[in-house]
Parts: C-alpha cells; sequence; structure tokens
C-alpha cells in the first residue's frame, strides 16, 4: 500500500519534532521524550485521517498507553526501568500505527514501524518540493515571518536578560544551553527526529497488514496421541505441587526440616528452575494449541480441560516460586536483579489467566490482550520505582535487626533518597555520598531532569558528608553480625542473585 500526498500539517508536525529533538535531547532523557513524541502523534494523526483512516478503540490504547510509558522517563532518575518503559512505548506507538490483531501481527506490528524509513524519506521530500513549486510565494512569506520572529526573541530576550538579573535567570532555565561544541550531536538528534517522525506519518498513512502474513496451522492429531502426553505433564505437576503445598505454608522452619539444603539455596535455586518452568510450559501449551485435534465439539471439550488443567497447576507453580522469592528477600533484602525476575514471573501468571479466559470465551482478544498485559506491567514497574522499593525494603530489614548492604545501597540511582535518608549516621552519609556527588556533577535543564532526582536535590540540599563517610569499609555487615551488636543473618559471601 502507498501513501497519498503528505499532508502540510503533517509536514509541520515533522519539523517541529525535528526542531524539539535537536535542543531538547541532547541534554538527557526526562519530560523532553514526552514534548518530542508530542508533536510526531500528532502529525501521525494528521497523516491518518488525510489518508482516510479512523481511530479505532485498540488504536486509542496503544497511542494512550505508548505516551503514558513516556511518563517513566520523566519520574524516575533509574536508568533501567525508563530503558525498559522506552522501549515498550515504540512497540506500542508501532502497534498503534498498524493495528495488528494477530499473534505474528501483533508481533511485527510493534517493530513495523522501522520498515517505513527509507519510504518516508521519499514521500517527505516530494511533499515539500511539491509545495515549494506550487506555492512559492505563500511558503516565502511563512519563512520570512519566522525568521523575523526568532530575530525579535533572540535581541529583545538578550536586552531584557542584562536588564533584569531575575528575567535572565527564568530565562536561562527554560531555554536550552546549546553550544557550538555539541553542534553535530544535535544536528544528529535533530535528524533523527525528522525521520522518526516522517517513518511514523508515513506508517500511519500507509499501514503494512501484518495481519494478512499467516502461519500454517500444524497437523492435528489424534486425541491420545495429543492428549497422552499432557496428561501425564499434568500428573508430574500434581504430584510436585501437593510436595509443594506444605512449603508453600510451613515457611522457613519447614524448609529446613524437610531438605538438607541451605535456606539460601533452597529459596533461590528452587525460583530460577520454577521460573524456567513456567517458561517451557507457555511453550508446551503454544505447540499444544498448534497440533491440537480439531474434529468437533467433544475435541474442544478435550483441549479445554487438558490445557485448563495445565494452566491451573502452572499458576500454583507461579505461586510457589513467588512464595520462594519472598522467603529469599526476607532473608537477604531486596535488589534489582530479584525484583525483576519476580515482576516477570507475576506477569507470566496474568498471561496464564489470559489464556485461560481465552479457552472460555474466545481466543480472538488474546494477542492483543497479552501485549497489553505486558504495557500495563512496564508502565507499573516504573511507576512504582524499583530503586525507591529496594532502598525501602532493606532499611526496613535493618530496623528489624536484619544485616544491611551499604556497597550496593550506594549503587542505586536518586530514587532511593527518599529511603535512604532515613538512616542512622554513618550509614546514610555512607550510602548517599556517591547519589549527592553524583547531583552536585549533574547540570541538566529542567526538561531532562526527573521528579526523582528533583525531589533528591530538594532532600539532599547542599549537604556534605564529610568526616562521616570517611571509611564506609566494614559497614555492610552479615558475616560478622551487624554494627548494632544484633547477630544479623547467615550471610552467602557470594550471592550474584
Amino acid at each position: 500500500m502507498k501513501a497519498g500526498p503528505v499532508h502540510t500539517g503533517t509536514l509541520w508536525a515533522t519539523l517541529a519534532t525535528a526542531l524539539l529533538s535537536m535542543t531538547l535531547l541532547g541534554d538527557g532523557i526526562g519530560l523532553n521524550l514526552l514534548i518530542v513524541a508530542l508533536p510526531a502523534s500528532a502529525g501521525a494523526y494528521i497523516s491518518a485521517r488525510a489518508a482516510g483512516r479512523r481511530l479505532r478503540p485498540w488504536t486509542a490504547v496503544w497511542a494512550i498507553g505508548g505516551l503514558a510509558l513516556l511518563a517513566v522517563p520523566a519520574l524516575r532518575d533509574a536508568g533501567w526501568p525508563t530503558f525498559l518503559a522506552m522501549v515498550s512505548a515504540l512497540a506500542l506507538g508501532s502497534l498503534a500505527l498498524h493495528g495488528s490483531r494477530s499473534w505474528l501481527g501483533v508481533f511485527l506490528g510493534s517493530l513495523g514501524v522501522f520498515t517505513s524509513v527509507f519510504e518516508s524519506l521519499g514521500w517527505g521530500v516530494r511533499g515539500v518540493r511539491e509545495r515549494m513549486s506550487g506555492s512559492r510565494g505563500r511558503f516565502g512569506v511563512v519563512f520570512r515571518s519566522v525568521a523575523v520572529a526568532i530575530v525579535l526573541v533572540i535581541v529583545f530576550g538578550a536586552l531584557f536578560a542584562s536588564a533584569d538579573a531575575a528575567f535572565a535567570d527564568l530565562l536561562g532555565n527554560l531555554t536550552p544551553d546549546v553550544s557550538v561544541g555539541d553542534g553535530p550531536w544535535r544536528i544528529f538528534l535533530g535528524l533523527l527526529g525528522l525521520v522518526g517522525a516522517l517513518a511514523a506519518a508515513y506508517t500511519a498513512a500507509a499501514p503494512v497488514r501484518w495481519d494478512r502474513v499467516t502461519v500454517r496451522p500444524g497437523k492435528a492429531r489424534g486425541r491420545l496421541e495429543w492428549a497422552l502426553p499432557l496428561v501425564v505433564l499434568n500428573l508430574l505437576f500434581a504430584a510436585f505441587l501437593t510436595i509443594q503445598l506444605t512449603v508453600l505454608l510451613g515457611g522457613y522452619d519447614k524448609v529446613m526440616a524437610e531438605t538438607d539444603l541451605s535456606y539460601s539455596e533452597y529459596a533461590r535455586q528452587g525460583f530460577w528452575q520454577l521460573l524456567w518452568a513456567t517458561v517451557l510450559t507457555l511453550g508446551v501449551i503454544a505447540l499444544a494449541l498448534r497440533w491440537a485435534p480439531r474434529g468437533g465439539t467433544s475435541d474442544r471439550t478435550l483441549v479445554r480441560c487438558v490445557l485448563g488443567t495445565l494452566c491451573f497447576l502452572t499458576l500454583v507453580v507461579v505461586a510457589s516460586a513467588l512464595r520462594r522469592m519472598d522467603l529469599y528477600v526476607d532473608a537477604y533484602g531486596l535488589t534489582r536483579l530479584r525484583i525483576s525476575v519476580a515482576a516477570v514471573e507475576l506477569w507470566l501468571g496474568v498471561v496464564l489467566v489470559l489464556i485461560m479466559a481465552a479457552g472460555v470465551f474466545g481466543p480472538r482478544l488474546l494477542p492483543r490482550a497479552v501485549a497489553a498485559s505486558a504495557a500495563v506491567g512496564v508502565l507499573a514497574f516504573g511507576l512504582l520505582s524499583p530503586d525507591g522499593l529496594i532502598a525501602e525494603q532493606n532499611v526496613q530489614r535493618y530496623r528489624n535487626d536484619h544485616s544491611i548492604d551499604i556497597e550496593y545501597l550506594k549503587g542505586l540511582s536518586a530514587d532511593a533518597v527518599p529511603a535512604l535518608d532515613t538512616l542512622p549516621e554513618p550509614l546514610r552519609s555512607c550510602a548517599l555520598q556517591d547519589i549527592q556527588r553524583t547531583l552536585r556533577d549533574s547540570d541538566e535543564p529542567w526538561y531532562a531532569t526527573s521528579w526523582g532526582e528533583a525531589r533528591a536535590r530538594d532532600i539532599l540540599g547542599d549537604w556534605d558528608p564529610g568526616y562521616r563517610a570517611l571509611d564506609c569499609r566494614g559497614l555492610s555487615t552479615g558475616d560478622n553480625g551487624d554494627e548494632r551488636g544484633g547477630t544479623g543473618d547467615v550471610y552467602d559471601p557470594y550471592d550474584p542473585y
């Protein structure tokens, strides 16, 4: 499908995106991502309307979800949830432009905007050339007016700034700090914004119909051949979970009584094995649906019963894995890896629930429901501030007479400052000195500063750890008990998880 002539509003939106990318994105990541995305989204909407496309409910869901995900960089200082939110926002934006429904369509549609990059450049050049050749006078007036307005703002803005220090300070905070030295980098960002906005607009006008790419269904198997392996797997799951129920309810004492493993080994190794069991089970379900018998009502009932039972038992496996992680975190504290894999396991449980619902109500919405659940999970993960949760949990454990790993906590982002600020000295100074040093060395403008970083600046102010952080070695307790005289927890000297 080829796109029609480019709309004038799309060209102006693309130009605005390029200028905002060049002036705002060179200073860091924050609210500026959302600011840049707004004109790009407007250009795509104008292009879609000009091509005769209507705004459908799922398109609105993907578009609003993608913009909502860009609130994470504006709120959180931590880079890892920010990166995850940015990638997810790009995928949702691409889905909004394509509007796919099938499994393959949703997967390819989330990446499909990249296929329009080269075609969109020629499309944009043709649109500019047509308007310049047919309306030289009108476009000349517009360009001259814009140029004069920019000159007037620069001249009088400089005069007023030199006449009043308060106005100069306000103007300095609002306007980007552009220097000649970073010119090539800003030009690259401007070109990136231009190409991205053009690709989005072109895709909105002429989307690739990824749903037309179909995968042949697998050869239907006989009932016995199909059901026997799955029934055996269900029995294996049931036997395993029967034993697990005592552990789920028994806690630490039951673990030590029933196994010869240490508490750390049992909780940690068990979690990772059950996580992989959940992932593999989803693969088994996908293959089973591909080769399921399709003879009639009785076959559909058989498939629903066997796979529904497998999904339910796998949900119990998810509960067991999360329980093990809860025991492990209670004993050794929360880390970025632990909270991440626990979130993934929780999302896999949601996917299983959606699969069970599809077995009852039909699978038509399942691909989009799974994609939406992933986006909601990423958004919730970012808004909950994982670094803040990690700091809060570890500080609370310390208050409950457990050990604390200051060396790990000092590597968290500014999102952890509110919790770490409540620690007693010298732990507080040792945990916050690196974060405070980073805040002092950074001079990002308002649009590239997250709310988490701004809040950390308000809490710490001009505080200097001074002598309180001269020697922080030995404050991360565990192997010799905690520094307040308690016995602490059993220490695992090598715990990469």
